[in-house]
């Protein structure tokens, strides 16, 4: 794994104890030289102030810390001041996403999608931020067709987007074809996969129901098959995910990103086989 590059990413916690345990996890996989840990944003911006907090914390501690910003519900002058708090922090990259609508809010207000944001934030700041962007090799749950989602996709890219992180799957000749529909429509920009470790069947199939990743009905049915024994899906889920892991680079894949979920075994575990 020597010349690609690693990316963690994290959710804001929102306890004492969840800030601690944190801390921890970073520390740990803070060993492995990532290129950047990334932080989630709450939907319509609910956690706008811790994302900031864990973001501060990381650069403190001398990393390189990218912030989700989604723009649904936002306004310009709010999305510009959280921009300027970010450039006044030191951030140098974002992920900016279009993010889901909170519940019981009406409007997506001055911002549809994130192709807008993209091109907002390059009018604003020129290229002081690195902006990566989603990517969906299995299609996007809201688009109405793969062709749809390529050209949204396309569209974020030619709005001034660096780079780009994928949503989970575990299937790599999705991320394969998807990256070869990319460079037919002439797009360069490096499109890092994003990896789910497998800690816990029932959790990851909520997450892949409502995300739109698929779980592959043999590993479905492996991991039901192991009912409580949660360690055989761990097991399972490493070796699953570590061939996978293995299979993208040696496909040219430019890194992995890895949505942690707060934990660093399972990234880890992973991490040290790829060595």
């Amino acid at each position: 794994m020597s010349n690609s590059h690693i990316s963690f990413e994290f959710f804001p916690p929102q306890t004492t104890e969840g800030v601690e345990k944190l801390t921890i996890a970073r520390g740990k996989l803070a060993a492995l030289n990532p290129e950047f840990f990334s932080v989630t944003f709450g939907a319509g911006g609910s956690t706008r102030d811790r994302t900031l907090e864990t973001v501060t914390q990381i650069k403190a501690e001398g990393f390189d810390a990218a912030p989700h910003l989604s723009c649904v519900g936002s306004t310009r002058d709010n999305i510009r001041a959280i921009l300027q708090t970010y450039r006044d922090a030191g951030i140098r990259r974002i992920v900016a996403l279009r993010g889901d609508l909170p519940s019981g809010m009406a409007t997506a207000g001055e911002f549809q999608y994130a192709n807008e944001l993209v091109e907002f934030i390059r009018t604003e700041t020129g290229d002081h931020f690195h902006l990566e962007v989603a990517a969906y090799p299995e299609v996007h749950p809201q688009a109405k067709s793969a062709r749809d989602d390529l050209i949204n996709f396309k569209r974020k890219i030619d709005a001034g987007a660096d780079s780009a992180i994928t949503q989970y799957f575990y299937n790599a000749d999705s991320y394969f074809h998807f990256v070869d529909e990319c460079q037919k429509q002439g797009i360069t920009a490096p499109i890092v996969p994003g990896i789910m470790p497998i800690v816990r069947y029932s959790q990851l199939a909520r997450f892949s129901d409502a995300c739109g990743a698929e779980i592959p009905r043999w590993m479905r049915k492996t991991m039901e098959g192991f009912g409580d024994d949660n360690e055989s899906v761990q097991a399972f889920g490493r070796d699953i995910v570590t061939a996978m892991c293995e299979k993208l680079l040696a496909g040219g894949a430019p890194g992995l990103h890895f949505y942690t979920l707060n934990q660093a075994a399972p990234c880890m575990a992973i991490v040290e086989r790829l060595k």
